[in-house]
């Protein structure tokens, strides 16, 4: 037997800083989506009214689930899930939020809530039936465990009647119209039986044919919402009857048919239980959000490349790219891209392995924390990559416009970032480790600007100056004023949980670059390293000067380090835009993206086809 023995080549550097970027999977978990926003019914469209627009995201919602080998599959894989809201974002913002809610609310719940496979969930497969989730309800946000929609147990009838009390308990934004198809829905209500309140269950409810809002359900459009066109709407139940089988998750915990018991502590259980996608959700939003992001600093990378500006008296003319006012922002903003994908692995990755009870807590909190950051930083360099593309940016045409405002509803989404904040604040404000409080009267420790450990120590300074700026606040406030302490601890005490994402990204940063091998990889992540962390250490410099951590001269020098990065990290932006793995189809669509952009408006009737060649 002849075995031959082929060469492997060793990854180039944009491979292994997609790598660095989207995993050591990465071919494996997002070459699926690469290769289907390629094909022609994602590519983009020319205009379209609103509702030409939301049948577009619909149709697109079948042509993918169509090409899925298991709808059931993907709706089980939390990573597969972030992987979809990651291609798909910054492709067609309404059509990730409808797949989001259909495979991840909708259809992760069913089956979390039927490990042995009851159910038939055939017309969801298949879509003949597009799952949505209602929550949320007009009086009832970020407080949905306070929901008033009911569903009373009718012992004769062996089933539920869902009812809508008042204007405030109608659910508010779900996805509920006859848009796309047939609609049914979760819906989050508080389960009564014999009097009682036994806590918010999900129920499977039909909600409308093809056409219309089916009997005993009322679906009413809300106003355009800012950004791309989704079906949000106001949904509310007149005394509407489903069977008992409508109830998720019913006799697992031994109850016999007609008996629900409630015990100390199940109402919240159960609710947690009923939400238990949204962990998930938010995973997933981070994932939405850097993707957005970090298409369009890639565009903004090549628009300054190729778009061409006057040069000083007398020069040839140059790329506005050459400019440090251009370039620096977008090598900042690139430093950051990269900790918004680390901290998204990061959380996605210690939520997986999450084990006990206390791990479970403590991941699930930095998924929290993630999301609220990451959403966030992409607004920032989603928006400065627009300003940098001036006002071709502002053309729907150019693919910015979209996820400009389509940041702002994964800030908002699967729970509100300052409600994410503070919810993390309580939990950390007092579980800081005994005998950090003291970190103002340490003596400083030497160390060099250049160097990431020393760096690294610094940010974790910032995230103990700011608890314990909380913690003394809380404590000088009166006991039994609960809401006067909070209110007297939560603004340091917000500012410790985003000192904490910073420590979380910069910890990440680190693990990435020890990771790599020796070469240009590890180089360019070392730059963008260090100069995500100085740009925070000179946000904080006073903080650190005060506490005896930086010395006057360190705080003198920060500005010139952060320059020194800024030209270092510019110096390679193109590369680093590419290793975002963005398809060429894709990149295609967006005029801006290529070197023929005014080509776009070439007018086959302008005079400059239609006039004779003048000659000079």
């Amino acid at each position: 037997m002849t075995v031959t023995l082929t060469d492997t080549a060793p990854p180039s550097t944009t491979e292994l800083l997609t790598g660095v970027l989207l995993g050591p999977e990465f071919r494996r978990e997002h070459g699926f989506w690469q290769r289907l926003i390629s094909t022609e019914p994602f590519r983009r469209p020319a205009g379209g009214t609103p509702e030409e627009r939301l049948e577009l995201a619909y149709d697109r919602l079948r042509v993918l689930n169509l090409s899925l080998d298991s709808g059931a599959r993907l709706a089980a894989d939390p990573r597969a899930l972030a992987a979809l809201h990651a291609w798909l974002g910054p492709v067609d913002p309404a059509l990730t939020t409808v797949a989001g809610i259909h495979y991840n609310l909708f259809l992760g719940s069913l089956l979390d809530h039927d490990r042995t496979g009851r159910r038939d969930l055939s017309d969801y497969l298949t879509m003949r039936r597009i799952g949505t989730f209602l929550c949320t309800e007009v009086a009832h946000g970020n407080n949905a465990a306070a929901m008033e929609t009911t569903a009373t147990y009718d012992r004769e009838r062996d089933g539920f009647v869902l009812h809508t009390p008042n204007p405030g308990a109608q659910k508010f934004m779900p996805n509920t119209s006859p848009a796309g198809g047939a609609k049914s829905g979760l819906v989050a209500a508080r389960l009564v039986a014999d009097g009682s309140d036994h806590g918010v269950r999900l129920f499977l409810v039909h909600l409308t044919d093809d056409v219309r809002a089916l009997p005993g359900v009322r679906v009413r459009r809300l106003p355009a919402r800012m950004g791309s066109p989704v079906d949000h709407c106001l949904t509310s139940f007149d005394r509407l009857f489903v069977a008992r089988d409508a109830l998720l998750g019913d006799g697992d915990e031994g109850e016999a048919p007609g008996e629900f018991r409630t015990g100390p502590g199940d109402r919240r259980r159960r609710f947690l239980v009923s939400i238990g996608r949204v962990t998930p959700g938010r995973i997933s939003m981070s994932a939405c959000a850097a993707g957005s992001a970090r298409a369009t600093l890639a565009v903004a990378v090549r628009y300054g490349g190729h778009r061409m500006i006057s040069g000083t008296r007398g020069a040839p003319p140059v790329p506005v790219s050459a400019h440090r006012t251009h370039h620096g922002p977008l090598a900042s903003a690139m430093a950051t891209i990269f900790a918004m994908s680390l901290l998204h692995r990061r959380a996605q990755e210690r939520w997986e392995a999450r084990t006990d009870e206390d791990g479970r807590a403590e991941a699930g909190r930095l998924v929290d924390v993630a999301k609220a950051w990451i959403t966030w930083r992409a607004r920032d360099v989603i928006v400065e990559s627009r300003e940098r593309c001036g006002a071709q940016a502002l053309l729907e045409n150019n693919g910015m416009t979209e996820l400009v405002t389509g940041v702002e509803g994964a800030i908002t989404a699967e729970g509100d970032n300052i409600a994410l904040y503070a919810k993390a604040a309580a939990d950390m404000l007092f579980a800081t480790e005994p005998g950090r409080d003291d970190v103002q009267d340490h003596a400083p420790e030497p160390g060099d600007l250049s160097d990431p450990h020393f760096l690294g120590r610094l940010m974790a300074a910032v995230q103990d100056i700011w608890f314990a700026r909380a913690r003394a606040r809380a404590t000088r406030a009166p006991d039994v004023d609960t809401l006067g302490r909070w209110n007297a601890a939560s603004g340091p005490a917000l500012r410790g949980v985003e000192a904490h994402a910073y420590r979380q990204a910069a910890e990440a940063y680190a693990e990435a670059r020890a990771a790599l091998p020796a070469g240009e990889a590890r180089d360019r992540v070392g730059e963008l390293e260090r100069l995500f962390a100085v740009e925070w250490v000179s946000r904080n410099s006073g903080d650190l000067l005060s506490a005896g951590l930086l010395s006057r001269a360190q705080v003198d020098a920060l500005p010139e380090a952060a320059e020194e990065l800024l030209a270092a990290v510019a110096a390679h932006a193109p590369e680093l835009a590419d290793s975002f793995a963005l398809p060429e189809k894709l990149l295609a669509d967006w005029p801006i993206a290529g070197p023929g952009y005014a080509d776009a408006y070439d007018d086959p009737r302008g005079p400059w086809h239609t006039s004779p060649a003048v000659t000079r």
